[in-house]
């Protein structure tokens, strides 16, 4: 090769070297002059559709990345000059084109928000927005994409959506905010972050994690086709929420048009549901509510309202399965549905939806019962096993019903103590204050071991037998429901054993006269061919209009009354040989009086408390022997 031609070469290279050195020399030059302020805000307005403005003056970088980095920048709506921005950032970098800036033109494909605000406002739907934008190459592309899903709503041409370049933008430090009385509040804060969307026709994806009511959570969002999603077609979506009291997510299909839906396969779970429910501020008193909990189920939801099939719920590791409905009427949710499970503690399971006690807590307190004004609930469930407190029940059914102030739960049927049983619980809102019921009927029950769970292990016949409660009153705190309830209380016994009681021992012993302890004749059984009590409750007092117990030679009875909150006793009884008839109490209820006894008739008096009675005679009697 001539020596010429080398020559030429390398003045060739080196001259583009040497302009490429006084290109990159002279951007900040360039851009100080050309890329100027008002350059930069009208090209981030015209992307955006909002009205850029820049306080700032602009500092230009070439190393190293080139970039402009702007200060007090804000986005405000065209329309409304005097309304807040709806975003305001301390500082804005915004990746530049070297090429294009040669030029005098501005092409940008990343921008960084430092400490942005961002303005949100409640929607129709219940969720903060910010405003959108009236303009700019979004809405355009958004407004374009529309008509083409107008014109084949089941599947649009692709071909034909908006290819604009869009980019990433990523935000650090943010926070958001809604007006509240004129000011603002915060609704998130430590908000990091990033939108990747290359272009308008392309797929996109969102990443951000914040700080919501004291909790850290992450929000992840993508979808392939978010322009058809953005013009009201339907797009597939996967969702993802992530945070400390919750966890929920997404994957299906989804439409924002007008008959916005959704429609796939979501997933629920939290480790404590009265957490859960603390944290959303849903005005619904947790009580004692369920622990761990989780939600699996194919979900279908348009127009405020969503079904949900195939459902399999987990409550404290015991799965169910069924079905739900969720709506809205009058502004309150609305959940219906039937769930079966293996296994359920109805206790915390109501104290979800209901007032019940809170367990393990020593303070009765209030009853609050705004729940049932807030949530409407009609759910049906069984179970193969179930328990309330230490109460095993099997083949349960059951009903839970929240609603205008009424929150009523029934157990329709269920298997105990080799019986049936039967209950309610009704919290019931009226003019007068806030009432309770409650109701109970165990049938062919084992009345031993009923009466031990009850709690009552005191002179109770051991074998087959039927009891009745009704307890009806106000309700405005726990410890003033038995205290003023009214009702009534029955129960018949066939043939078994009283335990707890030596009749020849107690017989002796009130012969002989003087008060004596029940516990001094305690050690012994009495057979018996059956038992029948009846008594009427008012304000915490019961009163035996009926109790009678019947052995093969004496019948036992009683009368008088037994206040089941102070536990107080005050009874008149007898022990009469069977075939002579019993003493009767007073017509008013009260004690009989210490009148003149047969001769073959054993009389006596009950007082102390149910823990620790003790017996005075009132006249002797036959001998036990």
């Amino acid at each position: 090769m001539p020596s010429s031609l080398i020559r030429r070469g390398v003045w060739a290279i080196g001259l583009a070297v040497l302009i490429i050195t006084l290109a990159v020399a002279a951007l900040p030059l360039i851009a100080s002059t050309r890329i100027v302020r008002d350059r930069i805000a009208w090209e981030l307005s015209a992307w955006s559709g909002f009205r850029v403005t820049i306080d700032g003056s602009p500092r230009i970088e070439v190393w190293p990345k080139f970039r402009a980095i702007l200060s007090d920048v804000t986005l405000s709506q065209w329309t409304e000059t005097d309304a807040p921005p709806v975003v305001e950032a301390d500082r804005v970098e915004v990746d530049l084109s070297a090429m294009a800036a040669l030029q005098g033109n501005v092409a940008f494909s990343t921008a960084r928000l430092v400490r942005p605000t961002i303005r949100v406002q409640r929607m129709a739907s219940g969720f903060y927005l910010p405003p959108l934008p009236t303009g700019g190459r979004i809405t355009r592309s958004i407004d374009t994409a529309r008509g083409v899903v107008t014109a084949n709503p089941q599947k649009p041409d692709l071909g034909k959506l908006p290819s604009d370049p869009f980019g990433t933008v990523e935000f650090r430090d943010g926070r958001v905010v809604t007006s509240v009385d004129g000011k603002d509040a915060e609704v998130l804060s430590s908000l990091n972050g990033q939108v990747n969307w290359e272009a308008m026709n392309s797929e996109a994806s969102l990443t951000a994690t914040g700080i919501w009511r004291g909790e850290s959570v992450q929000l992840d969002f993508s979808s392939t086709k978010p322009l058809v999603l953005f013009a009201g077609g339907a797009a597939p979506v996967t969702l993802s929420f992530k945070a400390a009291p919750a966890t929920f997510s997404f994957d299906g299909t989804a439409s924002m048009s007008d008959n916005a839906y959704l429609d796939g396969q979501a997933k629920f779970a939290a480790p404590s549901l009265r957490r859960v429910l603390e944290w959303s501020q849903a005005g619904i008193a947790p009580g004692a509510a369920i622990g761990a909990v989780s939600i699996a189920s194919k979900v279908n939801a348009s127009a405020g309202r969503a079904k949900f099939e195939n459902t399999t719920v987990t409550l404290n590791n015991n799965p169910g399965m069924g079905a739900l409905d969720f709506s809205f009427a009058e502004g309150s949710p609305v959940i219906a549905g039937t769930l079966a499970f293996d296994t359920l503690d109805l206790r915390s399971f109501l104290s979800a939806f209901t007032p019940v006690a809170p367990t393990g807590e020593a303070g009765p307190g209030d009853i609050d019962t705004s729940f049932a004004d807030r949530i409407n609930l009609d759910l049906r469930l069984s179970a193969a096993h179930a328990t309330v407190g230490p109460i095993q029940l099997a083949d349960v059914a059951a009903t839970a019903q929240v609603k205008n102030g009424l929150a009523v739960f029934d157990i329709s049927d269920a298997s105990a103590f080799n019986g049936n049983i039967q209950s309610s619980l009704r919290f019931d809102r009226k003019p007068e204050g806030r009432q309770v019921e409650m109701r109970l009927l165990a049938s062919d029950v084992d009345t031993g071991a009923f009466a031990t769970a009850a709690g009552m292990t005191r002179l109770v016949p051991a074998g087959t037998g039927t009891v009745s409660i009704i307890l009806k009153g106000p309700g405005k705190a726990w410890n003033s429901i038995l205290e003023n309830a009214d009702g009534s209380f029955s129960a018949t016994f066939g043939p078994g054993t009283l335990n707890g009681l030596d009749l020849p021992a107690f017989l002796k012993r009130n012969q002989q006269g003087g008060f004596f302890a029940l516990d001094d004749v305690a050690n012994g059984s009495l057979p018996i061919d059956g038992a029948e009590i009846k008594a009427s409750i008012s304000k915490g007092v019961a009163r035996l209009d009926k109790a009678e117990i019947n052995s093969q030679k004496y019948k036992i009875w009683l009368s008088g009354i037994a206040s089941y909150v102070g536990r107080g006793l005050a009874l008149s009884g007898g022990v009469v040989p069977n075939g002579q008839p019993a003493q009767q109490p007073q017509a008013n209820g009260q004690a009989a009086s210490p009148a003149p006894a047969p001769p073959s008739q054993s009389l006596f008096f009950v007082g102390g408390n149910w823990s620790a009675p003790f017996i005075s005679p009132i006249a002797p009697g036959v001998s036990g022997q």
